[in-house]
């Protein structure tokens, strides 16, 4: 389940839109329960080049994009993953 992009941009970076990226990301939904769990998180992106980073990482990851302390990412805190993303993942977010 690699992340399907459209193509790369000059600098090397991903590039999707955020409706590509909520779908991609949804995919690691194991529970249907409409959130990102940190395991969930690890799991898309080590699925999807490798290993971006660790459980660890990911635990970090998700203190701080996770806006309610929920332990969660929900549909209302995606955006906060998509900025992450494309600050330290090597993805851009096309805004059209």
């Amino acid at each position: 389940m690699a992340i399907k992009t459209r193509a790369y941009s000059v600098d090397g970076k991903r590039e999707m839109t955020i409706d590509e990226f909520k779908r991609w990301l949804k995919k690691f939904d194991n529970d249907k329960d409409g959130r990102i769990s940190r395991d969930e998180l690890a799991n898309a992106i080590r699925v999807s080049n490798g290993g971006w980073f660790t459980r660890r990482k990911s635990k970090r990851i998700i203190r701080s994009v996770d806006a309610n302390g929920s332990g969660f990412i929900d549909d209302n805190e995606i955006k906060n993953l998509a900025e992450f993303a494309e600050k330290h993942l090597n993805v851009r977010i096309l805004h059209w």
